[in-house]
């Protein structure tokens, strides 16, 4: 029996270290689909002049998840609360970011878009798009080193805690 409970913290132990791992793997992924919906939406917005709801709704067919689930939730709130952007877009970052691997410097870069969206003319909201996409490639570049610093680390690290939990358990 006591073997029993000795291999299950283990493997939770090794479980928790590889979740930690693949949130770390997911970070990067997750950004980029963010810098990717940047780029689509400038090319809705800017060139084809779509709307900010027809164009939530193409990215929500565009991109994957969970970048899609954002964009999928705004184009619902902004169908019943047309006038308020900001806070649609405010409202579903809070709600959403928590399914997300992404850290708050993410959050803050995205908020911080949200909030010139629509406020410009089309010069302007262009180089806010590039500034948005410009911090997120920055913030891609430090999760992807962290990514490949931390990751193994990581997973080793769950399996010795665990490990280590069962030597002063026996």
């Amino acid at each position: 029996m006591k073997w029993v409970g000795a291999i299950l913290v283990l493997i939770a132990a090794t479980w928790v270290g590889f979740d930690l791992s693949r949130r770390l793997q997911q970070r990067p992924k997750q950004i980029r689909q963010l810098i990717s919906s940047l780029q689509v939406m400038e090319a809705e917005i800017l060139y084809s002049q779509t709307s900010i709801i027809e164009t939530s709704d193409n990215l929500a067919k565009q991109i994957p998840q969970p970048a899609a689930a954002f964009f999928r939730s705004l184009s619902d709130k902004l169908l019943l609360h047309p006038v308020d952007l900001y806070d649609c877009w405010e409202e579903t970052t809070e709600s959403w970011i928590g399914t997300t691997a992404l850290k708050p410097s993410e959050k803050d870069v995205w908020l911080q878009f949200g909030r010139t969206l629509g406020q410009h003319d089309f010069e302007q909201q262009q180089k806010h798009i590039q500034l948005a996409r410009t911090h997120l490639e920055r913030e891609l570049e430090e999760s992807e080193e962290a990514n490949q610093r931390y990751g193994k680390m990581i997973r080793n690290l769950g399996f010795l805690t665990g490990l280590l939990i069962v030597l002063l358990l026996i």
